[in-house]
């Protein structure tokens, strides 16, 4: 499979290391020095594309994609007010894309297991909820997207959470929360590749779902096995679709 990286900094290096170990060829690397290499000409020696540069970016890079026939591995995160219009290009110019906050297939069971816990603690009320996640101080995007899928999951099946905030952990919030209000407290912390917990709190007890990453590997590989996936398919597909063999 050749590859074009759209996005060649920490992350780009790491999919460039796991594409090779994987038996691939890197076709294409863009970066902030070469961004105007993203059109036709050259994503048209690639077989799919995959898409780690920053939220602003994300759109265009997706769009010139497409007008290439190229499949898109996104994993970008913070560009989501325009998913919906994005989705509909794909689907309409019968275009391939999966997205996703978070590529690492832990990350993907913690969310599997973030809405089996929302589920229990429907019937549970004495138990509150928030979710804590700390990043390298680099990170462009608070809370972070796999923070949001996490809360989001929570609110769609808790029935006494309407909505999320995120608030700073200096700070006094926390005590002036509304009962209804998820928090979200979003740390960004010198190199730390990426934490994310989910805790539950009675007056009695505390149970947290912690993910931690050691290092970028496993966003990596899971991004590359992603690619590979979606090499021959049509539509737009996120790491469900992908975990559950659609």
């Amino acid at each position: 499979m050749k590859l074009a990286l759209i996005g060649y900094g920490k992350m780009g290096k790491e999919l460039e290391k796991a594409a090779l170990s994987r038996g691939h060829e890197v076709v294409l690397k863009v970066n902030s020095e070469n961004s105007l290499s993203i059109k036709p000409i050259n994503l048209d020696s690639a077989d799919v594309a995959i898409e780690f540069s920053t939220p602003k970016a994300v759109p265009g890079n997706i769009r010139m994609c497409f007008s290439s026939g190229l499949p898109v591995v996104v994993g970008t995160t913070g560009w989501y007010e325009e998913l919906d219009a994005i989705k509909n290009e794909c689907i309409n110019g019968n275009q391939s894309m999966i997205y996703a906050s978070n590529f690492s297939i832990g990350v993907n069971i913690l969310f599997e297991l973030n809405r089996m816990m929302a589920n229990i603690m429907n019937h549970q009320p004495d138990y509150d909820v928030s979710i804590e996640e700390i990043h390298h101080s680099h990170k462009l995007d608070s809370p972070s997207g796999t923070a949001l899928v996490l809360a989001k999951d929570i609110i769609s099946l808790l029935e006494r959470k309407e909505r999320w905030i995120d608030i700073d952990p200096d700070s006094n919030e926390e005590t002036h929360k509304h009962p209804g209000d998820l928090t979200i407290n979003s740390m960004r912390l010198g190199e730390v590749i990426g934490t994310h917990i989910v805790k539950y709190r009675s007056n009695v007890d505390k149970l947290e779902l912690r993910h931690e990453a050691y290092n970028r590997t496993g966003f990596a590989e899971g991004a590359i096995i992603a690619a590979e996936w979606l090499m021959n398919k049509k539509g737009c597909f996120t790491m469900q679709d992908l975990l559950n063999g659609k």
